[in-house]
């Protein structure tokens, strides 16, 4: 059985931070893979927002490079998405999204960002 719990989200003005977060509760024996945030407006297909490799490698959209920051600690198997310089376009609902060995692709529950301009 796999879980995704995120949390961090919330109403920020423009130039302002937050931190996102998703714990991934699984069995001892289930690896993850790669983990990745994604974000949706209404309207729009979700779209990647950032992603990392087992290994730490990162991948980020353009329009976020330099602001957002992706993260991972194996040991709590959670991944974070840090956000500076948060811009009204940045509003949207972000969703995390992990890949386990064996078990697929699942999504978390999304947590609503709105930035204020």
């Amino acid at each position: 059985q796999v879980q995704l719990v995120e949390s961090g989200g919330g109403l920020v003005q423009a130039g302002g931070s937050l931190r996102l977060s998703c714990a991934a509760s699984i069995f001892s024996w289930i690896s993850i893979n790669a983990m990745g945030w994604y974000r949706q407006t209404p309207g729009k297909q979700r779209e990647l927002v950032a992603a990392i490799t087992s290994g730490g490698g990162t991948n980020y959209a353009d329009s976020v490079k330099g602001r957002f920051t992706i993260s991972r600690d194996n040991a709590k198997n959670t991944v974070y998405l840090q956000m500076n310089s948060l811009k009204p376009e940045d509003t949207a609902v972000y969703y995390c999204n992990v890949e386990f060995t064996g078990w697929g692709t699942h999504w978390g529950q999304g947590t609503q960002v709105t930035v204020s301009s």
